[in-house]
């Protein structure tokens, strides 16, 4: 991984409110135990992990956005390489930082996100 590998989001339906992505899809839930869920672009592309996480893994994803890994770190964001539950997984680490501030990193990852424009989408959800 290095500063211009992109981390593929994949975007639940429920983060779409009115055609727009909101910041909750940057965000990590307290399951993720403040550590949000990316694929590796260097090891997999967008359409690849859509397919993964939509058939493989059976959660729903209107499509892929992503963020580099500069970025996460222009954040103070650590980003980690984690193979479990499979190879191409990796987080985006929020685990110093307290909810607002979280929900802020959030709104400036998901408009970083935002301005690069969908990786990939599903032809159904358009």
């Amino acid at each position: 991984m290095n500063d211009e590998t992109l981390l593929l989001r994949q975007i639940h339906p429920t983060f779409v409110q009115g055609g727009r992505v909101t910041s909750q899809a940057f965000r990590p839930t307290p399951k993720d135990e403040s550590k949000l869920s990316v694929y590796d672009g260097d090891m997999i592309d967008a359409e690849a992990a859509y397919a993964h996480y939509t058939t493989e893994l059976a959660l729903g994803s209107v499509g892929v956005l992503a963020i580099k890994h500069a970025e996460c770190l222009a954040f103070d964001l650590p980003v980690e390489p984690d193979s479990v539950p499979f190879p191409e997984h990796a987080f985006i680490d929020f685990t110093a930082f307290e909810k607002k501030q979280i929900e802020k990193k959030a709104k400036l990852l998901k408009a970083k996100a935002v301005t690069r424009g969908w990786l990939y989408m599903d032809d159904s959800s358009a």
